[in-house]
């Protein structure tokens, strides 16, 4: 009982550690005064009115949007390709193919965003948003190629070989009995391609331009220019937001394990 007690008192500090600096937060972007301060002079909406009026958030929160999911959905294509012929592939060749895909989630994020700046400076498409949604596509594909990879290889391959036999075609076969499959991995991909997209401010950095500050580089600029209670109000709304995704995401992952479990079975 000792051991038990202890075990949980530890969890409690780690999680206490974790969310203590975040919860710090949320208080102050209902503060009424002007600056981060403990304690608070007051309560006020001011800060989220402010965010919400207009001005250079709402457009940071519609260029974050709209570079997010033109990137999830792009991602989503191309992930979702190069997962269908990762999963025919063995050998050395295929384990390169795998490292080479998934490179982006190993290497830091300012060596991708240095190498898209180099790539994309010749071709005049920094500063715009093709080239700010081609780089957030790198950084995308791979959040979508591990959970569709995992669901090919979990899927049960005499369910196609059935479908050939009874005369699908390939087409067919990929269309009514591959596809159903993997679809809640390609929504939880989606899902982690669009976050790595919307979090993202070092390649927005050194990729966009004064029309494409996303809602991060926006959040970046104020802590260099002005740190005021708005920050936080942003802050907030991304926590539920994010927190939001993360649920989303669990309920998909728990989707697709189901769905995997019942191809199995069928198998």
């Amino acid at each position: 009982m000792a051991w038990r007690a202890l075990y949980w008192a530890y969890c409690a500090a780690v999680l206490a550690f974790l969310l203590v600096p975040i919860a710090a937060i949320v208080p102050l972007s209902f503060s009424s005064g002007s600056f981060l301060t403990y304690p608070m002079p007051g309560w006020s909406l001011r800060w989220y009115h402010e965010v919400f009026s207009g001005g250079r958030w709402m457009s940071a929160l519609g260029n974050s949007l709209f570079v997010g999911l033109s990137a999830t959905v792009i991602s989503v294509l191309l992930g979702t390709l190069a997962a269908l012929g990762l999963a025919r592939q063995r050998g050395a060749w295929a384990a390169l193919l795998k490292l080479a895909m998934l490179s982006p989630m190993i290497v830091p994020v300012i060596l991708i965003a240095v190498a898209s700046y180099f790539f994309l400076a010749p071709l005049a498409l920094t500063s715009t948003y093709i080239g700010l949604i081609l780089a957030h596509t790198v950084i995308a594909v791979p959040f979508v190629v591990v959970p569709v990879l995992t669901a090919l290889e979990l899927q049960d391959p005499n369910l196609a070989r059935a479908a050939a036999a009874c005369g699908a075609t390939p087409a067919t076969t990929f269309l009514r009995v591959t596809l159903p499959g993997i679809v809640p991995a390609m929504a939880s991909g989606a899902l982690f391609a669009f976050a790595a997209s919307f979090d993202d401010v070092v390649i927005a950095l050194l990729v966009a331009g004064p029309d494409q500050r996303t809602l991060p580089r926006e959040m970046f600029s104020g802590l260099r220019d002005s740190i005021t209670p708005a920050l936080t109000a942003v802050a907030t709304i991304m926590i539920v937001f994010s927190t939001a995704l993360f649920l989303l995401m669990q309920a998909l992952q728990r989707r697709a394990r189901r769905a995997a479990a019942r191809s199995g079975v069928a198998g």
